[in-house]
């Protein structure tokens, strides 16, 4: 199942790191949160990327251009002919990673919208590139393809500072922008998409998915919550990019189910 990873914004809230790279670069433990994030997705069988570029994206063309040279130790032979020899072996030798230039000024359903043609299945995976969970993602699509639904995210209870999902059952309802308490669950990301949620996008790279596309299926009763109890946590300022540091430091990466 394909994998849709947006990695083109700007980052402004970890303005120490994203001035020299895109956020899905920073690094957790010595790699990229990207890498993360898709070696979560490939745990659980799903090992074909999109990855929607945008700030910066050269930076990751870059480090997949040169995978190899970037997680390997090499024997260079210099002269005329010269050569390299890789040492190591990798599990990733089987990812496919399709680097899609979607716009420095793109929106969130902008760039999902510019995704849809390289997606040819009706279900596919999508999420942000500056989150992580050990949530089972094979769960959230069986529970996607039992509800029948166009969209299914994946609903988390981290404290405070973002938008409320209200649930009925398991229909998200309402999304309010504040919770009104700390135990609200949220969107999480980690979602699973139908191809139709293409009716559900503007027709510019304006589209912010997170607005009206998440309202109008709300209001066709279209998005589902599959709610998860364990580990969530986002990357969206340099406190947090250090207490994910710690967590891997530790040897107590709850996301590393790999």
């Amino acid at each position: 199942m394909k994998v849709v990873i947006l990695c083109g914004g700007l980052g402004t809230r970890l303005r120490e790191e994203t001035e020299y790279r895109p956020k899905p670069m920073v690094p957790v433990g010595g790699r990229p949160i990207l890498w993360h994030i898709m070696k979560y997705y490939a745990h659980f069988g799903h090992k074909d990327f999109i990855l929607c570029l945008g700030y910066k994206g050269d930076v990751i063309k870059d480090y997949f251009r040169n995978y190899l040279w970037h997680t390997s130790d090499v024997t260079l032979r210099l002269g005329r002919n010269p050569q390299i020899r890789y040492h190591n072996s990798h599990e990733e030798e089987d990812w496919t990673v399709t680097l899609l230039e979607t716009g420095l000024e793109t929106q969130t359903g902008g760039r999902l919208r510019r995704a849809l043609p390289h997606i040819p299945d009706d279900t596919f995976l999508f999420t942000y590139g500056d989150g992580l969970t050990n949530s089972d993602v094979n769960a959230t699509v069986r529970f996607h393809m039992t509800h029948a639904a166009v969209a299914t995210v994946t609903a988390v209870k981290p404290s405070g500072r973002f938008g409320e999902l209200a649930l009925d059952g398991k229909t998200i309802t309402a999304f309010r922008e504040k919770p009104e308490q700390e135990n609200a669950y949220i969107s999480g990301g980690f979602m699973v998409f139908n191809r139709r949620i293409r009716d559900y996008l503007d027709h510019d790279d304006g589209c912010v998915f997170e607005k009206a596309p998440l309202e109008r299926l709300v209001q066709g009763g279209q998005l589902k919550a599959h709610c998860h109890e364990g580990f969530w946590q986002c990357m969206d300022t340099y406190r947090e990019q250090q207490l994910l540091e710690k967590m891997w430091a530790s040897g107590q990466a709850p996301w590393k189910v790999w």
